[in-house]
């Protein structure tokens, strides 16, 4: 048998470990700048400085930079700067992906990221263009919030896949199947389905109820607890702020429902990362509905709103990665089992 250089098979070891880590940072990287634009578009509506730029764009009031900027300017155009940022780095994501098969999960996801990226800065500038920003309380605003918002989400699902799938070159693990045999004897249940698809549904459901609140409390602020109790019960008032009711009433819903669904993914998941992965998110929402009170408590201040945002973009993330282990488990595992064949053959031929 020809002996291979140590330095050959260092190499051929080390390239595509080190792609793979590369696609992850870029990945990781590219998912943190997206939260950070999201949270910045959050304090674009909450400050009020949807028009900053007025109902220009791409351009910043008929201007490429805008010169002599009021705040509101700066706010907006700085936004629209960062998600031009955001647009690059999901771009490179599509160019790392490249030398991959045409299935890899990872091309998939950064293909289909890419085109929820073009499609969340058509909303933008749909608002923008319709004058649906600053003080607008058209129930048409609510509807492009509505699909700016489910947009955003499976943005950022696609990005939180990205990085789930950043080590995997081929295809990834199966789902298991029902009745096949667990490491600790008992058996595999089916993938839950429809409980996977009523939950991701009903968060979808949460973060729709919570932009229209969140919109509401915008356009409409009270100055006390009382006056805001009284304006959600009051007929005349508008939608918006009778709207705002639902919010908390869906989000206890959605957290009896989390609970019992998160452990019906773990049985149904062969991804030892399963566990840790719904307590993260068991105890992120928990900590969510204290926010949530907060936020109620305090009047809607945007510190908290802020706050409020990421920590329901955590849970989305959080979330994918569990429907993902269960779906598509344990990539790392996979390749390990790869290395562990390869490397019993390399000794089974010497």
């Amino acid at each position: 048998m020809e002996a291979t250089a140590p330095g050959v098979a260092g190499a051929s070891a080390r390239g595509p470990n080190s792609a793979a880590r590369r696609r992850r940072v870029l990945a990781a990287i590219t998912l943190g700048v997206n939260l950070a634009v999201i949270l910045w578009g959050a304090l674009v509506r909450a400050s009020g400085s949807g028009a900053g730029c007025g109902n220009h764009w791409p351009l910043c009031n008929g201007e490429f930079v805008p010169r002599a900027p009021a705040v509101a300017t700066l706010i907006e155009f700085g936004h629209r700067l960062s998600s031009g940022f955001a647009l690059l780095l999901v771009v490179g994501l599509v160019l790392t992906a490249r030398g991959l098969p045409r299935r890899a999960p990872f091309r998939r996801a950064a293909w289909a990221t890419l085109g929820l990226m073009l499609s969340e800065a058509l909303l933008g500038a749909g608002l923008v263009l319709l004058e649906h920003v600053a003080d607008d309380p058209s129930l048409a605003r609510g509807w492009w919030m509505a699909g700016h918002l489910v947009n955003t989400f499976l943005l950022v699902g696609g990005l939180a896949l990205t990085v789930w799938f950043a080590g995997v070159a081929g295809e990834p693990g199966a789902p298991a199947e029902a009745g096949e045999g667990r490491p600790d004897g008992r058996v595999q249940p089916a993938p839950p389905i429809a409980l996977t698809a009523l939950v991701l549904g009903g968060v979808l459901l949460l973060g729709v109820s919570g932009a229209i609140t969140a919109l509401g409390d915008t356009l409409f602020p009270v100055t006390s607890l009382e006056q805001g109790r009284a304006l959600t019960f009051a007929p005349e008032a508008h939608l918006f702020v009778r709207l705002r009711i639902w919010h908390p009433l869906i989000a206890l819903a959605l957290g009896g429902l989390l609970v019992p669904a998160t452990r019906s993914l773990v049985r149904a998941s062969r991804d030892p990362v399963a566990p840790r992965l719904r307590v993260a998110l068991v105890a992120i929402y928990a900590a969510q509905l204290g926010v949530g009170l907060s936020d109620v408590h305090w009047l809607a201040p945007v510190s908290i709103q802020l706050v409020h945002l990421l920590l329901a973009d955590l849970i989305w993330i959080l979330l994918v990665w569990l429907v993902a282990a269960v779906f598509w488990p344990a990539p790392l595992r996979g390749r390990r089992r790869v290395a562990a064949g390869t490397a019993e053959r390399l000794a089974e031929s010497a």
